[in-house]
């Protein structure tokens, strides 16, 4: 099968798409037939070698943690599926022709292939940090870097559960934001003066990595309400970086259900092949990504 693989640290240049051996499911998971495998910059910062102290990885290794496809390959002890079944869910080395899942749900209906790839890693990740943070119904939630899989996300999920939003993005993405249900505003000069303009911030997501977090905490009043996914340098302030994933098997389900009542839609903006996984993740470190980028099988 082909799969996009990395043998060292480095650039996007260090990815290549080999011929590889089949996986096979495990105890508790299945394999599917990939059709699609969403792009998260955890997947660029892992290839950089960024996690290695607190996550090491032996290489070469694969890519990819998000995907959907077609089950194709049940071990005993999982129920619930069967092949043939059209799911999403989380794995390894997801961009391949066939790959391991761990976390998995049955796909909405509705969805396509392209859009369900997009959500598993993103929803569990929204999730995770809207609880963390603390912030309540009847709060103000401001979310640094808006646009991207999580700020979309989390601008729903929150939405749904009462919060208001206050999103920053660049000028391009304010009317997106405000489609989502959020106050929008643009970073840059001047940008903590604009948000306090817009009222009082209870709680705030550091999504980007942009160098906002003495800026957050000062919006806040209080580093304990500060979250990021993005700044590894965020206890630096006292500010707690999340990276360890929760339950994804809860997260798929409540995705699932989130879609199915029209609460949650996550836009793919651009497709690649696994031949153009190094242009996937350029385009992902730039940033100003409105929804998700999604490569096709």
């Amino acid at each position: 099968m082909k799969k996009v693989s990395f043998s060292e640290f480095g650039g996007p240049d260090v990815l290549r798409l080999i011929d590889a051996e089949e996986p096979h499911a495990g105890p508790g998971q299945i394999r599917i037939a990939v059709r699609a495998a969403g792009v998260n910059p955890v997947d660029w910062r892992i290839r950089e070698g960024q996690f290695q102290k607190v996550h090491p990885i032996e290489l070469p290794a694969g890519v990819g943690l998000d995907a959907s496809g077609v089950v194709d390959e049940v071990r005993a002890g999982v129920e619930g599926v069967r092949a043939g079944d059209r799911v999403f869910g989380e794995g390894a080395s997801t961009y391949a022709e066939f790959a391991v899942l761990s976390a998995w749900a049955r796909m909405p209906e509705h969805l396509t292939f392209e859009e369900a790839a997009g959500y598993p890693s993103v929803v569990e990740t929204a999730l995770r940090i809207i609880h963390q943070v603390g912030v309540r119904p009847g709060q103000t939630l401001l979310v640094s870097g808006a646009s991207g899989g999580v700020g979309s996300a989390v601008l729903q999920i929150a939405r749904d559960r009462g919060i208001t939003v206050i999103g920053t993005a660049g000028a391009a993405n304010q009317d997106y934001l405000r489609s989502l249900g959020a106050i929008a505003t643009t970073y840059g000069e001047g940008w903590t003066e604009r948000v306090r303009q817009l009222g009082h911030i209870d709680a705030a997501l550091d999504l980007a990595g942009s160098g906002v977090i003495r800026e957050l905490v000062g919006l806040t009043g209080d580093p304990q309400k500060v979250i990021s996914i993005a700044d590894l340098g965020a206890p630096e302030f006292g500010v707690r970086f999340s990276g360890v994933a929760g339950s994804v098997p809860d997260a798929l389900i409540e995705a699932a259900a989130l879609i199915e009542r029209g609460k949650l839609h996550i836009p793919v903006e651009k497709t690649y092949t696994l031949a153009e996984a190094a242009a996937a993740h350029i385009d992902s470190h730039a940033g100003h990504t409105r929804g998700r980028r999604v490569i096709v099988v």
